[in-house]
């Protein structure tokens, strides 16, 4: 017994070792984002290493300390996660906030997935919440009812360009005094959302829905934030607010740059919203979301009141609500 011991503390110790190894050098290569959209694949998933770096750590020091090099590669690793995610925390923990009260726009951004398995709850979730404005992606097959449930209390609805089916959609409650698909009345960029204009009380405002390709392969994510800044471009940009599903996380050199082609505050800051259904096909439930990739961006003429993730309800992300003032 125990021989076998000391063949489990030794498997143990390797696979520690190896793992701080593989999280370093994902992490080292990740700071290659910068100059390679492939390299930059891996920056997304810097919380999962960072996460593995700790774990073999601690495997480390429960083991009695008996190598050098594992402490050394995942204190590596960690220091590249910080790289990597340090300025967004940052960011997120002085983000701004006004104080609740005069005119707001609520809106929350969600992607209900097309295998949604509460849309009932889905959209009773929403009634309660009550926000002036819903960014749907993949609003089709069953969750399609989700807006069909809210028909009556946001009767207007706002998707791409015909003929192209379309899963992004704009609610509201008001009726927009003009809209349209990206694919068509305002550009020709083969990006899946849509645009309404509404009349508020300090004027027009803007809002665009998109739902973003994965980062791999890579190359036509970032394709679409260049198309989609051109977009942006045509309407007035202190006023603008966009909403998606961006599958692209802070930390990445392509969201970083999007930041700056966009010319817009991103409101979420280091929100995680993914995953929120099962994470393996044998039903075991994604104990937290380790992903951040639904964004929301606003002018300046907006002032952030609130941002807040939403509970899980049967898709595979969680809901994004944002509040905004415009003084």
């Amino acid at each position: 017994m125990k021989g076998l011991f000391q063949l489990l503390s030794v498997l143990v110790r390797a696979g520690a070792l190896l793992l701080a190894l593989g999280c370093a050098l994902c992490l080292m290569l990740a700071q290659g984002g910068r100059f390679s959209d492939r390299l930059d694949v891996l920056a997304h998933f810097a919380p999962v290493f960072l996460a593995g770096a700790v774990a073999a750590l601690l495997f480390w020091l429960a083991l009695g300390r008996r190598d050098r090099a594992t402490p050394v590669f995942a204190t590596i690793a960690i220091a590249s996660a910080a790289l990597l995610m340090g300025p967004e925390l940052a960011a997120a923990a002085s983000q701004k906030r006004v104080p609740a009260g005069g005119p707001s726009l609520k809106i929350v951004q969600f992607n209900l997935w097309g295998r949604n398995r509460d849309p009932e709850a889905t959209a009773a979730w929403l009634v309660e919440e009550d926000p002036d404005v819903i960014v749907f992606e993949e609003g089709f097959a069953r969750s399609g009812g989700v807006a069909r449930a809210l028909a009556i209390r946001y009767p207007h609805s706002i998707t791409c360009a015909e003929p192209r089916p379309c899963s992004t959609l704009i609610l509201s409650k008001r009726a927009p005094v003009a809209g349209g698909g990206l694919d068509g009345s305002v550009s020709d960029a083969n990006l899946v959302g849509a645009w309404a204009t509404y009349q508020g009380r300090r004027g027009q405002f803007t809002v665009v829905g998109v739902h973003y390709t994965w980062p791999l392969p890579a190359g036509p994510q970032q394709q679409q934030t260049l198309r989609l800044a051109k977009v942006l471009d045509r309407f007035p940009k202190d006023s603008l607010v966009v909403s998606g599903d961006m599958n692209s996380t802070p930390w990445s050199f392509s969201l970083r740059r999007q930041d700056r082609l966009f010319g817009l505050e991103r409101r979420t800051r280091a929100l995680f919203s993914w995953p929120a259904a099962d994470f393996t096909d044998y039903s075991v439930p994604a104990p937290f979301p380790f992903l951040p990739i639904d964004q929301v961006y606003a002018g300046t003429a907006w002032k952030t009141v609130s941002v807040k993730r939403g509970p899980r309800l049967g898709s595979d992300h969680y809901p994004v609500v944002v509040e905004l003032a415009r003084p």
